[in-house]
């Protein structure tokens, strides 16, 4: 990519504007082009009549047609032109994100899970989060995949296939961006989902009963029969009359039966729309990654494509609407028995989609992911893909930042451990970059994790799991004390490491919430057990003592800290990790700023 980021999106609003420049035009000109039309059809038809009916009317339904066609091409350029707009306003976002100003976003806070591992350690949900950073979904289905991509591990191999997947949507901003603009005019949401299956659940009673099949055609040729008499002048309007008002009772009786299905999901046509739009454009690529031939192949690999079919339901339930037009729907129901034909409809389409649908939704919602993840690879062209080992317990980093901090704030470091039964304490003052740290590792991990490009020069790593304790809070609703919140979090990751599960430990400031005697006890013999169970991971401490267990197991517990540079009391942090035992302390000069006499 020669251009950065910032640049191409500057270049891509140029060209969306001037765009819509050509749109708009083009709108103003079939509105000439409708008006003449129009006024041309009723003008002709005036002067035309006195040479003769027929060429007048001949005259006045071609003009008419040629309105027509102008208003159906006004329709399409009003299409494009909101298109533009939501092309325009996905441009926009992008650059604002680049600029760290995504605040705005959906937080994903629906997702929050109160006793997940790691999510609330590591701000995956809720402002300024990562979800908030990364999200590009549209629709409610692939929000929810996305947060369960940020929250679970996946294997190796579903991690490198999305990587490659990634990669390769990182070329087609065309398509990662039209499928955001469709999915923008109609959110796809669980609720329409759910009215869906709940349909799909009902028996079929009408397609399969010979006499429905018999009535569907029968009645409909009773009343068009009847139609024909009356005009050809066979029978009377005084014999036509009660035969239509009855064919009229039968025929709104009938329509009391696709009531339910119609109600049901009257209303989801403007979503099957976006479905359909998003799914063919899918259709229509090329891919080359396995992944994304595995997701093209939910949508096309049946008889007939997934984008037609939806739109084949949508057609009908638009048809079912027109009992809501009086002037058309009383004829077309007398005469056609239009409800019922639209109720065998609904009952054929039902029987022939009911398994695939469901993976049509899905389909799009890992489609969607994925592209969030491609568009994250583009906007950051400096990030890489880490790359995973089959020895246990190695996290090896070069340069590796936090991805929420600017990268003009952002100090990144290089550390790497190998092995469980590996601890590494971090001291530190105040302030001087530990958690921060912490988060930086966990957080990467959680994007390695999910097949997405991690915030460092290189990582490799094996695949684990991230457990943390970091940000602990009470519970009022469950009279939980601080304290207490924090042992069930610990007593979780103690019986994890029991288990041999391979996860990566982040623990940050362990026991907080009791006196410092019992604290450090409680750490200490903590870290022993770790050790023991062979635990792997990172611990972040003010209690220097604890930097001291290097002493007793050197082969197992490694030293780092972050220091504070003093100046004419002043602080100056340089947020660099550093091997060894931090010497430098901060509280007693902050205490001093703040007034307390020392």
């Amino acid at each position: 990519m020669t251009n950065s980021p910032g640049q191409f999106y500057q270049q891509r609003l140029k060209d969306l504007a001037a765009e819509k420049q050509i749109l708009l035009q083009k709108k103003n000109r079939l509105a000439w082009f409708r008006f003449f039309s129009i006024i041309s059809a009723f003008a002709a038809a005036w002067q035309l009549w006195s040479a003769g009916p027929l060429l007048a009317i001949i005259v006045f339904i071609l003009l008419i047609s040629l309105f027509i066609y102008f208003l159906v091409q006004d329709i399409t350029n009003n299409e494009n032109i909101e298109n533009v707009n939501r092309l325009l306003s996905v441009n926009q976002t992008e650059q604002s994100i680049i600029n760290n100003h995504y605040f705005d976003l959906p937080d994903g806070q629906e997702h929050v899970q109160a006793l997940h591992p790691y999510s609330n350690d590591l701000d995956i949900f809720g402002r300024a989060s990562l979800f908030q950073y990364v999200n590009r979904t549209t629709s409610e289905q692939g929000s929810a995949v996305l947060a369960h991509w940020l929250m679970n591990t996946a294997s190796v191999d579903e991690i490198q296939q999305k990587q490659e997947a990634a990669k390769e949507l990182v070329g087609d901003f065309l398509l990662r961006q039209q499928l955001q603009s469709y999915g923008m005019k109609d959110r796809i949401t669980t609720a329409t989902e759910r009215k869906i299956n709940t349909w799909l659940t009902e028996k079929t009673k009408y397609i399969h009963s010979p006499l429905w099949q018999l009535l569907r055609i029968l009645l409909p040729l009773i009343a068009l029969s009847l139609l024909a008499l009356y005009l050809s002048g066979l029978i009377s309007g005084g014999q036509f009359t009660p035969a239509a008002v009855l064919l009229m009772v039968v025929a709104y009786s009938i329509s009391k039966l696709v009531s339910p299905a119609h109600a049901q999901l009257g209303k989801i046509t403007a979503e099957l729309s976006t479905l359909s739009s998003s799914i063919e454009l899918i259709e229509k690529a090329g891919f080359t990654s396995p992944y994304l031939q595995q997701l093209k192949t939910v949508f096309d690999h049946h008889p007939g494509k997934a984008s037609e079919k939806i739109k084949g339901l949508a057609r009908i339930l638009e048809r079912l609407d027109y009992r809501f037009n009086f002037v058309v729907h009383i004829p077309l129901n007398t005469f056609l028995f239009w409800d019922l034909q639209q109720l065998f409809a609904l009952e054929k389409w039902r029987e022939q989609n009911r398994q695939e649908i469901s993976h049509w939704f899905k389909g799009l919602a890992e489609m969607e992911t994925i592209s969030t993840i491609s568009t994250l690879t583009f906007n950051h062209p400096e990030w890489h893909f880490p790359s995973f080992t089959e020895e246990e317990g190695v996290f090896d980093s070069e340069e590796l930042g936090h991805p929420l901090i600017a990268t003009e704030k952002r100090i990144s470091n290089s550390f790497s451990t190998k092995g469980f039964s590996q601890l590494n304490l971090i001291t530190g003052s105040n302030m001087a970059g530990k958690s921060t740290f912490l988060r930086s590792i966990g957080v990467n991990m959680v994007l390695a994790m999910m097949g997405a490009p991690v915030c460092a020069k290189r990582l490799t790593l094996s695949p684990m799991k991230v457990m943390s304790s970091m940000r602990i809070t009470d519970n009022l609703e469950e009279s939980t004390s601080t304290f207490y919140a924090e042992l069930k979090k610990l007593k979780e990751i103690i019986e994890a490491v029991n288990r041999k599960e391979k996860v990566f430990l982040l623990l940050d400031e362990i026991l907080r919430g009791t006196n410092s005697a019992d604290r450090h006890t409680g750490s200490k013999a903590l870290i022993k057990q770790l050790i023991h169970h062979d635990a792997a991971g990172v611990l972040a401490t003010h209690d220097l003592e604890l930097a001291k267990l290097a002493d007793e197991f050197p082969s197992n517990i490694q030293n780092y800290h972050f220091d504070v540079q003093v100046a004419n009391e002043e602080l100056f942090f340089d947020y660099k990790l550093k091997r060894g035992i931090c010497r430098s302390m901060n509280a007693s000069i902050l205490m001093k700023k703040i007034g307390i006499e020392l």
